[in-house]
């Protein structure tokens, strides 16, 4: 009998806190796009003495280490904390790998995009016709593009508890799905609402994706790319595992804590339930490189890469009535004043952002390792570094 898999969104928190909250078509609209590359504000110089303290703090929240690297126009710092091994106490470096969660859509998007302007998968195609038999003939049309900006009204998961504790945790960690039962956990109830109507951040939207890339392609989702951006932008350092339960090289332990309060170590995890959407591996450099090729338009071409800046229109909301924040791979976050555009992403003992004005004068890539099983403390550092990038 497949054991169960309990769900890591249970604990998870989609955009920045503190500091920022990080339409009916099949196309994604151009309503409220980002046209001009100038920032919505000043960008503060950089203080080298308070980036240090900002990550230095591994109180807020509870952390084994830290990374950060802020680039751009405006000004270059980087510096890391604390340890990669609470074990050996090796200190952490910039050049550390880390499990990136979500900030692996950012991939996923860029590629399937890629496809749409090679004309081998449209917009508007319904995932019901390009993958025939993952989603019910009941659901009204879902289209690629409602899975690329979260648009999709797909169902809850049903038939995965969720956590109650660090321990609980532990005992599931290895748990696998195939991408197939996963999927079918989000058909078993009616859409949340009708497609292009609403936004509601989810992996699964992802997951969908990733297997139009396996199914366009002819090969893993890993392996397209790897081909399309891991090898043309030399990021060495990225990984997407697959099957590997484990991070090969020089990298960052995550870490849990147990109800004893000691620590124990989550790094070799099944991401089998995340595959497209959370399950890729990192450095804060590659990252970085990333961030960069995209926003010059090293991957995409110019129609194709707006998209990636374009919100749904005004009255498309979020479940809780607040404007879409989310984009085709990316998200929107405007703190003091500042529009940035990137990516959060968490796993278990992994906690990361990766941002930049659209016009590059100021990106950052930070990686911390905070211990508690996502109660809400996990983007304290990324706040006060977000908050410490843009106040002037």
């Amino acid at each position: 009998m497949r054991p169960t898999r309990m769900s890591r969104r249970a604990f998870a928190g989609a955009a920045l806190s503190g500091a920022a909250a990080l339409a009916a078509t099949t196309v994604l609209p151009t309503r409220r796009a980002i046209a001009s590359p100038v920032p919505s504000a000043p960008l503060p110089p950089l203080n080298a003495a308070v980036l240090r303290a900002a990550i230095d703090d591994l109180e807020r929240p509870p952390s084994t280490a830290a990374q950060l690297r802020v680039g751009g126009t405006a000004g270059y710092w980087r510096g890391a904390a604390g340890v990669a091994d609470v074990e050996t106490r090796r200190p952490v470096t910039v050049y550390d790998k880390v499990r990136i969660g979500s900030i692996t859509k950012a991939f996923v998007a860029t590629v399937v995009l890629q496809l749409v302007g090679e004309g081998r998968v449209g917009l508007d195609a319904p995932v019901q016709r390009v993958l025939p038999g993952l989603l019910p003939a009941r659901f009204s049309p879902v289209t690629v593009a409602h899975l690329l900006n979260h648009t999709s009204g797909l169902p809850d998961h049903v038939g995965i508890p969720e956590p109650v504790s660090a321990e609980d945790i532990f005992r599931h960690r290895f748990d696998h799905w195939s991408p197939q039962e996963w999927v079918a956990t989000v058909t078993n109830g009616p859409l949340k609402f009708a497609p292009g109507t609403g936004q509601e951040y989810r992996g699964i939207n992802y997951a969908l994706a990733a297997l139009i890339i396996d199914k366009v392609t002819g090969r893993p989702y890993g392996e397209a790319v790897k081909a399309r951006i891991l090898r043309p932008l030399d990021l060495a350092h990225t990984v997407v595992p697959g099957n590997d339960l484990r991070i090969r090289g020089r990298h960052v332990r995550g870490y849990l804590a147990m109800a004893d309060g000691g620590l124990r170590d989550i790094t070799a995890y099944d991401q089998s339930s995340a595959r497209g959407e959370g399950d890729m591996i990192s450095t804060t450099g590659d990252l970085d490189r990333m961030l960069v090729a995209l926003f010059s338009g090293e991957l995409l071409p110019p129609e194709l890469l707006q998209l990636m800046f374009t919100l749904p229109p005004d009255d498309v909301r979020m479940l809780d009535g607040s404007p879409a924040r989310y984009s085709a791979g990316l998200q929107q976050v405007t703190v003091n004043g500042v529009t940035l555009w990137g990516k959060t992403g968490e796993t278990y003992g992994y906690k990361n952002a990766a941002f930049s004005t659209r016009d590059q004068q100021r990106r950052f890539v930070l990686s911390c390792n905070p211990t508690t099983a996502r109660n809400g403390e996990e983007s304290q550092m990324i706040a006060r570094v977000a908050d410490l990038l843009t106040r002037t």
